[in-house]
C-alpha cells in the first residue's frame, strides 16, 4: 500500500479534512457528547468539551504519520463539523484497512455517512491501493450495516460475543469490499 495520510477529500455535499483544535465544541455538541450517538461505539461519551479537546490534541499530533487516517466530516454548504470517519486498524500484509465512523444524530438518515464512506473507499482503493476495506457494527444498530451495504460492502458474517461497546459485550457483524469488487462496481456505474 502507498500511505498518503489524512488528505482533504471532497464529495458533492461534504469536505473530509483533518481535525483542528477549534473543532472541539462542535465535536462535543454534535456527536461525542451525545449518548445516543455513542450508544454502540467502543469509546465512552465525552463528559465535557475538555475531553473532546484532549482527544483532538492526540489526533492532531499524529497527522504527520502517513498511515494515520482520521477525518472530520464537514457539511460543505455550512462548514459545520458533524462527524468523524477514520481508519481504525491496518493489516499491511493482508492489504486490509478497517473503517469506523459516527455522525451527529441530526444528520442521520440523510445519506451523509454513505457519502463519506463511499469517498473513503474510493480513496483507499484508488490512491492508497488497499486490497480490502472492512467495517463492523453491533447487530442492534442495523442502520450502520445499511450504510456499508449501500457502499458496496458485502456481509461477511457475525462473530458472536466477540466485541465490546458502550452496551457491554456484543456480537459484531462484519462487512467488506475487495479491490476487484470496487473496480467492477465502478465499471458498472460507468
Amino acid at each position: 500500500m502507498e500511505h498518503k495520510g489524512t488528505v482533504t477529500l471532497e464529495t458533492e455535499r461534504l469536505v473530509l479534512r483533518r481535525f483542528q483544535l477549534d473543532d472541539a465544541p462542535a465535536m462535543y455538541r454534535n456527536w461525542a457528547g451525545d449518548g445516543e450517538v455513542t450508544k454502540y461505539l467502543t469509546w465512552p461519551t465525552h463528559k465535557n468539551v475538555e475531553v473532546s479537546e484532549k482527544i483532538l490534541s492526540e489526533w492532531i499530533g499524529q497527522y504527520d504519520r502517513p498511515d494515520f487516517y482520521n477525518w472530520a466530516i464537514v457539511i460543505k454548504e455550512t462548514g459545520e463539523v458533524i462527524g468523524n470517519i477514520s481508519v481504525v486498524s491496518i493489516k499491511e500484509q493482508a492489504e486490509l484497512i478497517h473503517i469506523g465512523y459516527c455522525i451527529s444524530r441530526s444528520r442521520w438518515h440523510q445519506g451523509i455517512t454513505s457519502e463519506a464512506l463511499g469517498e473513503l473507499i474510493r480513496f483507499l482503493f484508488e490512491e492508497v491501493h488497499a486490497g480490502c476495506v472492512s467495517s463492523r457494527h453491533d447487530p442492534r444498530n442495523p442502520n450502520s450495516g445499511k450504510v456499508m451495504k449501500k457502499c458496496g460492502m458485502k456481509y461477511d458474517g457475525t462473530l458472536r460475543h466477540s466485541d465490546w461497546n458502550n452496551q457491554g459485550i456484543c456480537d459484531a457483524s462484519y462487512y467488506s469490499i475487495l479491490r476487484e469488487e470496487y473496480d467492477a462496481r465502478k465499471k458498472e456505474a460507468g
